[in-house]
């Protein structure tokens, strides 16, 4: 039963890893970001929407008492950081920005042991600082930024987004169902995203054509049904069942495997290749991170939620 948990948690991961490379496809075809991630939101809301109102319609339904809890979700922990990492790959390669994205158990580390007052095993430090190193080696600072300035900011306040949905999806207790916070989480992100992405003015005819990146050329309607149904749909649910089968700390350790999916798949998808030092870094950055998630962990030892372990990719 272990192995199948541990497949599902793959299965998530490499989910989420589509992610990145699909929305180039949009972009490619006339989609800005903030579109791009609109159109994600939206499908993916819709469908969890319509799925859970026919075979689940119990986990749609919100405490009162948790309408805000609900609110700060979407606003935080889908509408942040999907917008902003969507922007980020406008400006990073996508496993720069996966790479990134995974320095928030740091700032999760800092908010428990600051803010909650929360004395942590001393592999939470240790991480932090290794994940800075990493960081360090990645954007290859004694060469100055070498990096987009604007990219690398909003990479940082995605993983800031990022922290946050760690920390509320492990705040929260039975009465709330993971799959109905997920999905109103999503719908929220849409209708917070609706001024700002202006969706309106989406050019849907270019759903109908096909989209080139390089050598590589996709329909655009079979990309963002990907985005959709796989990166979005399929990654989170096999996320919430990996987390419930498996502990914490195995769900995070088997999460990370996402930043790597996310390399190969654009490799292969978009002939992005990753330099040296950032692919040195990026393996201190993932030591670093992994420390730091662990030692977390181990302080939030209850099941049946979505707890750190749980990845969101983009």
């Amino acid at each position: 039963m272990k192995a199948v948990s541990l497949a599902i948690a793959v299965v998530s991961a490499f989910s989420f890893g589509f992610s990145g490379p699909m929305a180039r496809f949009l972009g490619e075809a006339g989609l800005s970001p903030l579109e791009s991630v609109w159109v994600r939101m939206a499908g993916a809301g819709l469908v969890m929407l319509l799925v859970l109102a026919i075979v689940r319609p119990r986990a749609l339904r919100v405490p009162r008492d948790r309408m805000l809890f609900f609110a700060a979700y979407a606003v935080i922990a889908v509408a942040g950081v999907q917008g902003l990492f969507f922007f980020v790959i406008t400006r990073l390669p996508v496993g720069v920005a996966l790479l990134f994205e995974y320095t928030s158990p740091v700032l999760v580390v800092v908010w428990v042991r600051l803010v909650r007052q929360v004395r942590l095993a001393g592999a939470a430090y240790l991480g932090a600082l290794v994940a800075v190193v990493g960081l360090a080696v990645v954007v290859e600072v004694w060469h100055g930024m070498r990096l987009d300035v604007i990219g690398v900011l909003a990479a940082l306040a995605s993983a800031a987004c990022s922290a946050g949905y760690f920390l509320m999806s492990d705040g929260f207790g039975d009465d709330i169902d993971p799959l109905g916070l997920i999905c109103w989480g999503m719908v929220g992100a849409a209708v917070i995203l609706l001024p700002i992405s202006r969706p309106w003015g989406i050019p849907w005819s270019a759903f109908a054509r096909t989209a080139a990146v390089g050598d590589h050329a996709l329909p655009v309607a079979g990309a963002a049904a990907w985005m959709v149904l796989v990166a979005t749909v399929a990654a989170y649910v096999t996320g919430v069942i990996a987390v419930r089968r498996l502990s914490a700390a195995v769900g995070a350790t088997v999460s990370s495997i996402e930043v790597i999916a996310g390399a190969l798949i654009a490799w292969v998808l978009l002939g992005e290749r990753l330099g040296t030092f950032q692919i040195i870094g990026g393996a201190v950055v993932l030591t670093g991170a992994m420390l730091a998630q662990s030692a977390t962990v181990r302080r939030s030892p209850m099941r049946g939620e979505l707890t750190l372990g749980q990845t969101i990719g983009s």
